[in-house]
């Protein structure tokens, strides 16, 4: 009997496909196949497998390939039963949540091809012909040449194109890109003009990384050699009798002459599985010595591991809940139990390696996506083999296959890094929370400052609240002083980037050989380019956003042509123009400063100091980041300026000084968590002075000195900032006394992102009791227009999750049968941000 299977395939679809199973094939659920989709092979997962549907009147294609046959499915069943119920919950595709689950894109190999379509051809008879419409034809809708350059003309490329492709045969797309130097936007042209079609194959390959290591042989009696020759035997010989090509190469020594000695046969050369560096900012180690708070917490998440249990820990900053983490972790593992530890960020993960290192050594494996394809999918491998039952990462480590999981920690809990932007839109710390039910493990959410959400449950009893509320040897919680910027305009006369008293107290610690961190949240040199004369501001060309200045100007403030301005939306970038493009004024201004300007204004101050900065435009490869907090820990920087990254669990006991400038801008954004991510991120700021012997101080520049946020962070009061915040929220019915959905709705055309929205909008009124699922909306998104596609959205708030639930499924089924597509509606549940 032939048999059939449903496979989850990663397309923005709400369903699965079925597929005939050849004959020696063995698909199982949780297996990867390759299957047939459209003109593509795509890599899917087999949700079932068993007789032919029953309403399958259409003709049904066989799989390509049934991958992982040897080793069984990849995805355990509590991972697939996660993915089904993040699917269910976020209302996600399934493919797209399976995609995400596996890292193994390294272990296949996909090829894009091309071949001419009928209407291609024509097209191509047409030249022969003479026609000359095809001039202006192929001109449509392509980009025009860069200025300057002497590419051919986008017919010309056409033509070469359609020529290439005229066998029949499907071209690799590097063949062909090389053959006709067409760019891939010629390609991309011709394909929605449906003159060309793409496809593509995937077949398994070996993703393991290699390395070339020569090896000394052995010889009693050496030949004659050349100096080069006796150099590489003298640094194989020092090595211990083999070395990586790599590093041969890096010392000068010439591959020619270690061939010559390989023929004679002095030297062999292997390959070998290449190491996995674990890297980290290196850690003493030693035994952990947990002081009484500590021993209590590990007491109590101890004592539960081997059944479901959620904890909060809620300890000051410095309180040393890594400690109590380390200690859970090597509990579990006395008990032969995995453990999966995630941070917030990758900038959190070199401190964090070298600790784990020291901690475990050999049983730590790392996963985010700084990693390349190849080691992620080696990684990967390693946890599910259980040779690393330790798993440190970003949110995606939530889904590492650990055989006999008996403990998840979530550090910074709070930190809305774990909801995932993108579809399926997860957070990764309620994830957490439904993985450890499902395997009967203790998850422990940790922060000094717990979101609402969080905080909420543990007051009901959802969650056990253990608190840690001293830092470790009794350390004070830094002094936190508030400068009114209104009062120092006044006094000054001028508008200061660093107030009087954060300039004074700086030079102070540094000359007292202190260390001090300033916070500036803001990337670039300036916010804006703006016109004195008309006031129009220099925008992207695909969003609807200022572009951020990223070189210095002229100490008069103007800003000159030539000079650099960037999208940090969709990356686009142009020089600053001579006029203003709007009613050709000269008056062009810089408006603002970012951490670029703050490092220039503190070399200036601090002509001596040893100035760092830390933000997304320094810390762009694998290990800038570990390089920068290594010369910070070594004391190398004594002067640290940066975004919020240097807020998130940086612990350097030389830093007594933490100023803050800028905070407070986000307390105007239309974000109803507005005034608990400022009040999270001054706390979290303050939390790395005086982690040392020395005691700590904080300066806080501010406008609303009296906003209750900025006061209760000042006080360390996280129950003053609770008890006001929670008024606000349930006024309004926003979570965690209530749930809400952002529903965003795009098009490249904004009559259709207007209109769909308007028909969703409809459907609430018309549809949906009011009582049950209120809508606010639905209106043009704060942020209008992001890489050319316009949005709207409409919010929808809700007493219970069942409710909210039931009214987003209706309204995808009104949106399909109303013609509205499923790829242009967008649904994040328990939305993090509303911009």
């Amino acid at each position: 009997m032939s048999q059939f299977c449903e496979v989850a395939l990663p397309v923005p679809l709400d369903r699965t496909f079925t597929y005939a199973v050849r004959d020696g094939q063995h698909p199982v659920r949780g297996s990867r196949a390759i299957a047939p989709f459209r003109n593509e092979k795509l890599i899917g997962i087999v949700m079932s497998v068993g007789a032919r549907p029953a309403d399958a009147e259409y003709e049904i294609r066989p799989l390509e390939a049934v991958l992982d046959e040897d080793d069984g499915p990849l995805l355990s069943e509590d991972l697939l039963v996660l993915a089904e119920w993040i699917a269910s919950y976020y209302l996600a595709p399934i493919g797209e949540v399976l995609r995400g689950m596996l890292p193994l894109v390294a272990e296949v190999r996909r090829t894009v091809y091309y071949r001419i379509t009928d209407l291609g051809r024509d097209i191509l008879a047409t030249l022969s012909d003479g026609e000359s419409g095809f001039e202006r034809v192929a001109q449509k809708r392509l980009p025009k040449p860069r200025i300057g350059t002497k590419e051919p003309d986008s017919a010309e490329l056409q033509r070469r194109v359609l020529d290439k492709l005229s066998a029949g045969e499907p071209v690799r797309i590097s063949t062909l890109r090389t053959a006709t130097a067409a760019s891939q936007s010629v390609l991309a042209v011709m394909l929605r003009k449906k003159w060309i079609a793409r496809e593509t194959s995937a077949v398994e390959r070996d993703a393991r990384r290699m390395e070339r290591v020569a090896v000394l042989i052995p010889e009693t009696r050496l030949p004659s050699l050349t100096q080069k020759q006796q150099a590489i035997l003298a640094e194989l010989a020092a090595c211990g009798g083999e070395i990586q090509l790599a590093a041969l190469r890096a010392k000068g020594l010439p591959p020619s002459t270690l061939q010559t000695l390989v023929r004679r046969g002095l030297v062999k050369i292997e390959e070998r599985l290449m190491a996995f560096r674990l890297g980290g900012i290196e850690s003493s180690g030693g035994p952990i010595r947990l002081n009484e708070p500590q021993t209590e917490a590990l007491a109590a998440i101890a004592s539960s591991l081997g059944a479901f249990h959620a904890f909060l820990l809620f300890g000051v900053t410095g309180s040393g809940k890594t400690a109590v983490y380390l200690a859970a972790m090597q509990r579990a593992l006395d008990r032969s139990q995995s453990a999966i530890l995630l941070v917030p960020e990758i900038g959190l993960t070199p401190q964090m390696a070298g600790i784990l290192d020291a901690a475990f050594g050999r049983k730590v494996a790392l996963l985010h996506s700084a990693l390349t394809p190849e080691e992620r999918s080696e990684q990967w491998r390693r946890i599910r083999s259980g040779d690393a039952p330790i798993i440190v990462g970003t949110r995606s480590a939530i889904f590492a296959p650990a055989p006999n999981l008996g403990l998840i920690l979530v550090d910074e809990e709070h930190d809305q890094s774990y909801k995932q932007e993108e579809t399926p839109r997860y957070n990764a710390r309620d994830v957490a929370v439904v993985r450890a039910r499902n395997a009967g493990a203790v998850v422990v959410l940790g922060s000094a400052t717990p979101s609402l959400e969080t905080w909420q449950n543990s007051a009901a009893g959802k969650y056990t609240r253990i608190e840690m509320k001293e830092r470790v040897n009794h350390r004070p919680l830094p002094q936190v002083e508030l400068i009114d910027m209104r009062n120092e305009f006044k006094d000054t006369g001028a508008e200061q980037l660093f107030s009087r008293a954060l300039i004074e107290q700086t030079q102070a610690a540094l000359d007292r050989g202190e260390q001090a961190i300033i916070l500036l949240n803001r990337r670039g040199y300036s916010f804006a380019v703006l016109c004195r004369a008309c006031g129009t501001k220099l925008e992207c060309q695909n969003c609807a956003i200022a572009l951020t200045h990223h070189k210095p100007p002229s100490e008069d403030g103007l800003a000159r042509e030539g000079q650099r301005l960037e999208c940090h939306y969709c990356g686009y970038r142009r020089t600053v123009p001579a006029r203003c493009p709007q009613c050709d004024s000269e008056h062009l201004y810089y408006l603002g400063a970012g951490s670029q300007q703050g490092e220039e204004r503190l070399s200036e101050i601090f002509p001596a100091a040893r100035i760092g900065r830390m933000d997304r435009d320094t810390v762009r490869g694998r290990y800038d980041l570990e390089r920068l907090l290594a010369r910070l820990h070594s004391g190398e920087i004594n002067l640290l300026v940066g975004t919020q990254m240097i807020a998130k669990g940086h612990d350097i006991h030389g830093v007594t000084l933490v100023g803050v400038v800028g905070c407070d801008h986000s307390l105007s954004m239309p974000d109803f968590r507005a005034a608990e991510r400022v009040f999270q991120l001054m706390t979290q700021v303050s939390g790395r002075a005086g982690r040392g012997e020395l005691p700590g101080r904080v300066v806080v520049q501010t406008y609303y000195p009296d906003h209750y946020a900025i006061v209760a962070a000042s006080t360390h009061d996280y129950a003053a900032f609770v008890q006001r915040e929670e008024k606000y929220r349930r006024w309004m019915h926003y979570p965690p006394f209530g749930v809400l959905a952002n529903v965003l709705v795009q098009s490249e055309k904004l009559e259709e992102a207007a209109g769909w929205s308007s028909i969703l909008g409809k459907y609430f009124v018309q549809n949906q009791n009011s009582s049950a699922v209120r809508m606010l909306g639905p209106c043009t998104a704060p942020v209008a227009r992001i890489k050319g596609v316009y949005r709207f959205h409409l919010i929808l708030k809700a007493a219970s999750r069942k409710a909210l639930n039931a009214a987003l499924r209706g309204m995808l089924a009104h949106a399909g049968a109303a013609g509205v597509p499923r790829r242009n509606v967008t649904v994040d549940v328990d939305a993090q941000r509303l911009m």
